[in-house]
């Protein structure tokens, strides 16, 4: 259980139970007010769906949990330099997302570089609705003790289902938003890495045109005949690693004939989001970037 919790968590920042692995102070035991945004999609969802989100301060980001309505949110450049977008899938272990680190952030780094992004506001797990009550649980589950909360041990039905609703709706609206309906990525941060793996899993006609699982599930994956070209960040020093032998993930791709690009940093721990400065995460994005132009995955703008 104390394995798992770490491996899913660091992203909620309730390591701080366990010393050597602190890094930083302990989300706020208050809530916020849901932030305003505008030019928010809502994506299916059965009718009458009560709305359970709960807001609040991490690391002074914002983090929602208990998402019962996806939503996708556009981040559209004033000067695209490509057709191309990508979704954008925050982590939080399927419990909660981490939307400011790991979603707005990134998407206004692509944003500010030419490319549309989307950023997937996915159902997860459902917490305890007091967040005392929830912090409380969770830095028990640190300390080893059980508790009747712990992260999924991969991606949940409705997750999957929210991120192939993603797709189909920007391969419907392509032309709304000025991009091609066959030039849709998807990149996701940790629990939104294992969601990235799964959707391309999953195949068919929500299969994106290229993958980004940063700091993923580095686990064994079946990997279809027709799998998208894949891009791979993590920290040598990321927990997740503890949990594999090698990198399955990564051979998996490479014994399945799919192209894969790899980066394993000398550190920067779980969690880095857009970078973490002073690591060699900091500038990983452009990384990103010349691949995907390496790779002939920008469609261009007339």
């Amino acid at each position: 259980m104390k394995r798992m919790v770490s491996a899913f968590f660091a992203p909620l920042a309730l390591l701080t139970a366990i010393p050597a692995l602190a890094q930083g102070p302990r989300p706020s035991l208050e809530t916020i007010s849901p932030p305003v945004r505008t030019g928010v999609i809502a994506l299916p969802v059965a009718a009458g769906v009560p709305d359970r989100e709960v807001w609040y301060k991490n690391h002074d980001r914002i983090d929602v949990r208990n998402v019962t309505r996806p939503t996708l949110e556009p981040f559209l450049p004033e000067k695209p330099v490509t057709t191309s977008a990508v979704i954008v899938a925050p982590g939080g272990g399927f419990l909660g997302l981490s939307m400011e680190n790991e979603g707005w952030n990134v998407a206004k780094w692509l944003q500010a570089n030419g490319i549309p992004a989307f950023v997937l506001k996915y159902r997860v797990v459902p917490t305890p609705a007091p967040q005392a009550e929830f912090a409380d649980k969770m830095a028990r589950a640190m300390r080893g003790e059980a508790v009747d909360m712990a992260p999924p041990a991969d991606t949940p039905a409705q997750a999957l289902a929210d991120a192939q609703a993603a797709m189909r709706y920007l391969q419907a609206n392509a032309a709304r938003y000025r991009i091609d309906a066959q030039h849709i990525g998807f990149m996701g941060f940790s629990a939104g890495g294992f969601l990235a793996r799964s959707l391309v899993e999953a195949g068919g006609e929500t299969m994106p045109a290229f993958v980004a699982p940063i700091y993923p599930k580095m686990g064994p994956m079946k990997v279809p005949a027709d799998a998208p070209p894949m891009f791979v960040a993590v920290a040598a020093d990321d927990m997740l690693l503890n949990r594999e032998r090698g990198f399955p993930l990564i051979e998996d791709y490479r014994t399945a004939g799919r192209s894969v690009e790899f980066h394993l940093f000398a550190s920067g721990r779980h969690g880095f989001g857009a970078g973490r400065p002073g690591t060699p995460t900091e500038n990983w994005l452009d990384l990103f970037m010349r691949w995907l132009r390496t790779q002939n995955l920008l469609g261009t703008v007339n």
